[in-house]
């Protein structure tokens, strides 16, 4: 256990998320998801809820604010104007620890399964809604020297 530290964030996620360098993805995803398909490390976490393990991941990992959508989601239904509920949580979880206005990148389904391939890792939840795919993109930590480009 450490101090200051979600007790989520063990071993092998933890070390991940350290490893990461900015412009990384993570894959965070439900239980249906095919995870080991894309032969990336899994970490499994055996919590039932994407909401805890993202809000766990946000504490610690900095979105990429260089981009115009360092979190994207699955489409659903293959319609880029719907989302869920659980998906509609996490956006108000990243923005607030991150941008405020920030929105959702939308990926197609189909997409999701090629761009797997070139995550970091994939950290599978317990979760049971569907469509509860997201891939974070690893941003820069502040500091005095750096800063986000104009707009941001």
């Amino acid at each position: 256990m450490l101090k200051g530290i979600n007790p989520l964030l063990r071993g092998e996620l933890l070390k991940v998320l350290d490893e990461m360098g900015h412009g990384d993805q993570l894959l965070v995803v439900d239980r249906n998801y095919p995870s080991y398909a894309p032969g990336k490390p899994v970490i499994e976490v055996a919590i039932p809820s994407i909401l805890e393990v993202a809000e766990a991941i946000f504490e610690v990992f900095p979105l990429d604010s260089f981009l115009k959508h360092p979190l994207e989601k699955m489409e659903v239904d293959q319609d880029p104007t719907k989302s869920n509920p659980v998906q509609d949580a996490l956006l108000k979880q990243a923005r607030a620890v991150h941008q405020p206005d920030l929105e959702y990148g939308v990926v197609p389904r189909m997409e999701v399964y090629e761009r797997a391939k070139s995550v970091f890792a994939v950290v599978r939840t317990l979760e049971t809604a569907p469509y509860c795919v997201f891939f974070l993109h690893k941003g820069i930590i502040p500091t005095p020297e750096t800063s986000a480009p104009p707009g941001h």
